[in-house]
């Protein structure tokens, strides 16, 4: 098994966290991983990616030309995903944010409206782990049983506070292949 995923979004948007969490879980359930982060000069607003391959084999190279799952938490960052998407390949898309649909017909497209998601568990920055929660269940590229232990080695003590509100937005993203 190899998932490749690129994560884009903006700055303020936790995408290179994203894809730490998505990177930190994988190793955690014993999976290789690459995690190549990407962003602007920018301190917010700015562009800001991420390309996450995890793999039961050994991963040769960290760059992604055609991934097979895309998450896009913005719209101006769906163009790119639509140029880094293969065909047959899975878009995670942020219906809170992103209002014009990519119009693809090779590719599999799921709405989450993760940012409202994210607001009615608590925390609209939780945003990016609803996508996480959806990510995981829609690819079954890793379990997530224990995201609650790996949360809280993840995070620095002075951060374990977020652990909770973290867990419920996974959880609540885990639903979203229902929605």
């Amino acid at each position: 098994m190899t998932e490749k995923t690129f994560f884009t979004g903006f700055g303020g948007q936790g995408i290179v966290s994203l894809g730490q969490v998505w990177a930190f879980c994988a190793m955690k359930e014993g999976k290789n991983v690459s995690f190549f982060p990407f962003y602007g000069a920018e301190k917010r607003g700015g562009i800001a990616r991420a390309n996450v391959i995890i793999s039961d084999a050994e991963i040769a190279s960290p760059v992604i030309t055609h991934a097979d799952s895309v998450v896009v938490m913005n719209q101006d960052s769906l163009p790119v995903a639509e140029l880094t998407i293969r065909k047959g390949g899975l878009m995670l898309v942020n219906t809170t944010l992103v209002t014009k649909m990519p119009e693809r017909d090779d590719i599999r497209i799921v709405s989450i409206p993760a940012t409202d998601i994210a607001r009615e568990t608590g925390n609209e920055k939780t945003a990016n782990m609803v996508m996480l929660g959806a990510l995981a269940v829609i690819t079954k590229a890793l379990k997530l049983k224990d995201t609650d232990a790996f949360f809280r080695e993840f995070f620095p003590e002075e951060k374990q506070f977020l652990v909770p509100v973290n867990v419920s937005a996974v959880a609540a993203g885990a639903l979203c292949q229902e929605r």
